[in-house]
């Protein structure tokens, strides 16, 4: 069993921009102390006004997830066993998808009401950056947990380095994935996406990965998820694995792309690791169409922060979500139901 994710304890979070009609920002925005340190007869009204009670129709909510077998479709499916389980009249239905960039997508389209997203994908999706034509209007629920980026390569390879890779095969993401957007961004910040030391990027889910690595078809395999994700380790039973340092490449990412990307740790005894491995984090959006309404936001983030163990335990292990770093989304702007929440529960 892993150590406790600690990749928390530096993690301050930039405040939100506070949602406005759109759930975009607009004018001066209060830091993420004031939004929650208001007071809760505010916070008790706008409960009460959106409050369905126990009765009425069931609101059915398309949470978009992840490719099957990966660890948002876990989540997805978890949460939605949970909510039935609770009652109130709310029903989550998982659907399946290629993960973040093409989730921020439905989400926009309105084929689904919420959405799990990196903090990196959601943040280019609301600040209009590339590959969102236009800023997205969404607005977030929680942060509920932290992606460690891993860099694997066969332990009797000749590839010890990230910039060893120049030239080599390499499984980057599937197409429309967080993997495809952090795994770009650090090939570029190691001077491995163009000209001669260009790596040859293949766009391959998490099992298709796996499976090219152990074949030898590709020389390299990143992924973004919990610790330990099930696939890696049913990989390193059967294939001797060497994980690759990325955490010199974060005050990189940081400085381009803004705090999203963080130094973790993948914790010594997973995958087989004999000492740790310095690495990238990424938290994890549960994300909402603005339109979603507030009692849905509330009776669903009840069901979160209840059942929180249940819902993290098929996804990464020693995690824990807290709601001060919840909150944390970065320029992503909390749901006005999720703030109404926040206040009522914890002042």
């Amino acid at each position: 069993m892993p150590a406790p994710d600690s990749s928390y304890a530096d993690e301050t979070g930039s405040p939100a921009p506070w949602p406005g009609r759109a759930g975009r920002a607009r004018g001066p925005r209060p830091s993420r102390r004031q939004v929650l340190g208001a007071g809760f007869g505010a916070a008790a009204a706008a409960l009460a006004a959106g409050c369905s009670g126990g009765s009425g129709p069931v609101r059915r909510l398309r949470l978009a997830t992840g490719p099957e077998g990966g660890p948002y479709n876990a989540f997805g499916k978890a949460l939605a066993q949970a909510v039935a389980a609770r009652g109130r009249g709310l029903e989550i239905v998982p659907v399946s998808t290629a993960a973040s960039v093409d989730n921020l997508r439905q989400l926009d389209e309105g084929s689904v009401e919420l959405a799990l997203a990196m903090a990196d994908a959601a943040e280019d999706a609301v600040l209009g950056r590339e590959p969102f034509r236009r800023p997205v209007p969404v607005t977030a629920l929680a942060r509920v947990y932290v992606n460690y980026t891993h860099l694997l390569v066969p332990a009797d390879g000749p590839v010890r380095s990230m910039e060893a890779l120049a030239g080599r095969p390499v499984a980057a993401g599937a197409a429309g994935s967080g993997v495809q957007v952090v795994a770009g961004r650090l090939l570029r910040a190691a001077g491995l996406s163009e000209g001669p030391s260009a790596v040859g990027e293949r766009r391959l889910g998490l099992a298709a990965s796996a499976k090219a690595l152990g074949e030898g078809a590709v020389d390299a395999l990143f992924w973004s998820g919990g610790v330990p994700t099930p696939a890696l380790s049913e990989l390193a039973r059967e294939l001797p694995l060497r994980f690759l340092p990325l955490d010199g490449h974060v005050s990189a990412l940081r400085a381009r792309h803004g705090p999203v990307y963080t130094t973790v740790t993948l914790p010594a005894g997973v995958y087989g690791l004999t000492e740790p491995v310095g690495t990238v984090g990424v938290g994890n959006y549960l994300l909402a169409r603005a339109d979603v309404a507030r009692s849905g936001v509330r009776d669903l983030l009840q069901v979160v922060f209840e059942r929180w163990s249940d819902l993290l335990r098929e996804v990464t292990a020693g995690a824990r979500l807290e709601p001060r770093f919840a909150i944390s989304t970065g320029e992503v702007p909390l749901h006005p139901g999720a703030v109404a929440y926040y206040r009522s529960v914890y002042g």
